[in-house]
């Protein structure tokens, strides 16, 4: 989203928002994943599993609290959302082997606009791009889709959504916000 040269020496974080994935939800995938036999790319750690809702890219620290306060404003469902991850595809371009929904929840779509709205005063999306959920299980992947012993059949519950900061390759959680409020 906001890749742009900031001004020399100002602090930032690269962020972005995403439904976060249970303990159970986590070791089930990457169990799954194993069971698939892969020799190709490099294996996303289970524990940084998440289905990304709005990658917001390098943002001056000096943003977060005020990008906080809007996210923070957003009407949800009232529920929990459920994600179904049932489909294996592979994003050549990107080289990333992922889950994805076959068809994506109504709720899920409405989430990612309202958070893209939110955050329009921030000026941090230049051309919004279409939003293609996933969750990703192995990047510099270079191979078919491979044939799995078992299909994809996940459901990816969450009763709240956070702001992740991608640091070392470890993502960690800054904030989060109900579903259900």
């Amino acid at each position: 989203m906001n890749d742009e040269p900031r001004e020399q020496g100002e602090p930032f974080k690269r962020l972005f928002f995403a439904l976060p994935c249970t303990a159970a939800q986590r070791r089930a995938i990457a169990r799954w994943r194993g069971e698939l036999g892969l020799r190709n790319g490099r294996p996303v750690p289970a524990e940084n599993f998440h289905l990304t809702l709005l990658f917001l890219g390098a943002v001056a620290v000096a943003q977060v609290p005020g990008i906080c306060a809007a996210v923070a404003n957003i009407r949800t469902s009232g529920q929990p959302l459920s994600v179904p991850l049932d489909r294996l595809e592979v994003w050549r371009r990107a080289g990333i082997l992922l889950l994805a929904p076959a068809q994506a929840p109504l709720e899920l779509l409405q989430l990612v606009y309202a958070l893209q709205q939110a955050l329009l005063p921030f000026g941090l999306e230049e051309a919004p791009r279409e939003y293609r959920p996933h969750l990703t299980l192995m990047r510099d992947y270079r191979a078919a889709v491979p044939e799995a012993p078992t299909p994809p059949d996940f459901h990816l519950s969450s009763r709240h959504f956070a702001l992740f900061e991608s640091h070392k390759g470890r993502y960690r959680p800054l904030a989060e916000w109900a579903l259900e409020r």
